[in-house]
């Protein structure tokens, strides 16, 4: 009997989603319920955007949700490496391995050629993808482009005719025209797979023998299954989990939702509620209770309960079971204990007070002037943005451009956040400390405060958002209308960005 194995394969890019916690969640019951393993696998091909921090916040976040692993970097297994950039020469071989049995072909395109193409297919109305330009190359031409080392990539054959017929453990008979499968890049020119040769070949020989994903993968599965053809190699069972919603039922993005783990961390809530209020995603215990352990959740587990319908992420449904777990299952002195444990970390009280020690006569001083960086979203009315020389638009448009600058911010340190406001300033032409005027409000609750970069730089980018977002709402929110100009000149802002950072 085969030993079911699954896995969950995150890439350190960014913050630790609640997404990768949802799905690592599903993961880790099925192998649970059959006795299996559980693997985590970190899929950091893309060099320019994976970080070692990253990696650390997503092994953490996962273990503070309690949704502990077999087999993975930290813990190693006979599978290893399981850090993809440690499995160079996994990937060379392999790809040999296709491009000998004619199943890849190198392309030399280069990329000026690859947009003209994408454009062109565009206006025509057709659907993007390569044109099997390099398909016809003899074996004269490869070598003379290899030996003048020319830039290339290696893409896979796809059929040109007929359909990919596959059966989903949630969905059922799958069918995908092959006509709609583009000849995917399996090796980039800097050597290093993409995701989906090294997903293929990493699931087998790590013996992945369920893959629990997203349903934004079904379309990508035609690839996956070919592959497997080419290799000759079982392929695993797939199942498709339904895509976390947004109230508004759009895809869960941290524009309309805190997506961060490390966001329901510092906001208080407790492990086992986050965990719990996951696996009602889609998902039902037998008896209908809301309020479940992990454990429990194991051993009632069965995919077939899950539902194809859109779960939706309600922070206020989150909000309501968290209070549930508080109040059923903290007695005072646990209650005390994790309040203080959150309230008063050390590594968090640690970073504030270099910002007021200077200005603490008593210790009764504190919570005046810290109070609201050991908070989650603080009190907020309107009038406190009041400015003589801004108005309401312009105080909505100073929050949001800065929100989702700091939206796109991957690495996050005092210098960038600063940075982030002095371009702002720069490009709506306003003094720092006017720009500066409704991020203290918005942060602090007041208008005047500590250092307001030093608390962004402290509170983290993830209840700083939190706040800022707070504030627009508090502010009346941001129309339609002005949404779209907001953007144009957001768009207008990167632009000024770009050439400010060239000089």
């Amino acid at each position: 009997m085969q030993t079911v194995r699954t896995r969950i394969a995150p890439s350190p890019t960014g913050d630790p989603h609640v997404g990768t916690a949802y799905i690592a969640l599903f993961n880790r019951c099925f192998a649970q319920q059959h006795k299996g393993q559980f693997v985590l696998r970190i899929e950091d091909t893309d060099q320019a955007r994976s970080t070692a921090k990253s990696e650390q916040d997503i092994l953490r976040s996962l273990r503070w949700l309690g949704l502990d692993w077999d087999e993975g970097p930290d813990v190693g297994g006979e599978h290893g490496p399981y850090r993809q950039s440690q499995r160079s020469d996994i990937y060379r071989q392999h790809i040999n391995t296709l491009l000998e049995g004619g199943h890849a072909f190198r392309c030399f395109c280069t990329a000026e050629r690859l947009q003209s193409l994408r454009a062109e297919q565009m206006a025509n109305k057709q659907t993007a993808g390569y044109d099997g330009h390099c398909l016809g190359l003899s074996e004269d031409e490869i070598a003379a482009k290899l030996k003048n080392k020319e830039p290339h990539v290696v893409r896979m054959r796809v059929p040109e005719e007929g359909e990919c017929h596959f059966r989903d453990m949630l969905r059922g008979e799958i069918n995908i025209s092959w006509q709609q499968v583009d000849m995917q890049v399996l090796m980039k020119s800097d050597n290093l797979p993409t995701y989906h040769f090294a997903n293929v070949v990493d699931d087998h020989l790590m013996q992945i023998s369920h893959v629990i994903r997203g349903e934004e993968w079904i379309n990508s599965t035609p690839k996956h299954l070919l592959l497997y053809q080419y290799f000759g190699w079982e392929p695993p069972v797939f199942s498709h989990m339904p895509l976390l919603r947004n109230p508004d039922k759009s895809k869960l993005s941290k524009r309309k939702n805190p997506t961060s783990i490390n966001y329901y961390h510092a906001m208080g809530y407790l492990p086992e509620a986050l965990v719990n209020y996951l696996g009602m995603m889609g998902w039902t215990m037998p008896d209908g209770r809301e309020k479940f352990s992990l454990d429990e959740m194991v051993s009632a587990f069965d995919i077939e309960r899950v539902s194809l319908g859109g779960p939706v992420f309600d922070i206020e449904k989150l909000n309501w079971l968290n209070g549930k777990y508080i109040r059923e299952n903290l007695d005072d002195e646990a209650f005390i204990e994790a309040y203080a444990r959150w309230a008063f970390d050390p590594k968090r009280v640690a970073r504030a007070v270099p910002l007021i020690r200077e200005r603490v006569e008593r210790f009764s001083d504190v919570m005046p002037l810290a109070g609201f960086m050991l908070d989650g979203v603080v009190p907020l009315e309107a009038d406190a943005f009041e400015h003589k020389k801004l108005d309401a638009a312009q105080i909505r448009e100073i929050l949001q451009l800065l929100l989702w600058r700091l939206e796109n911010m991957e690495e996050w340190d005092r210098d960038r956040v600063e940075q982030q406001c002095q371009q702002i300033s720069s490009f709506l032409e306003l003094k720092i400390r006017d720009t500066l005027f409704p991020v203290f409000v918005a942060i602090s609750g007041k208008a005047v405060s500590t250092s307001v970069i030093d608390s962004i730089a402290i509170l983290g980018l993830d209840i700083t958002r939190a706040r800022l977002r707070h504030a627009l709402e508090v502010l009346g929110g941001v129309s339609k209308k002005e949404t779209k100009r907001l953007e144009k000149q957001y768009r207008a802002l990167q632009d000024f960005m770009a050439g400010e950072d060239a000089r």
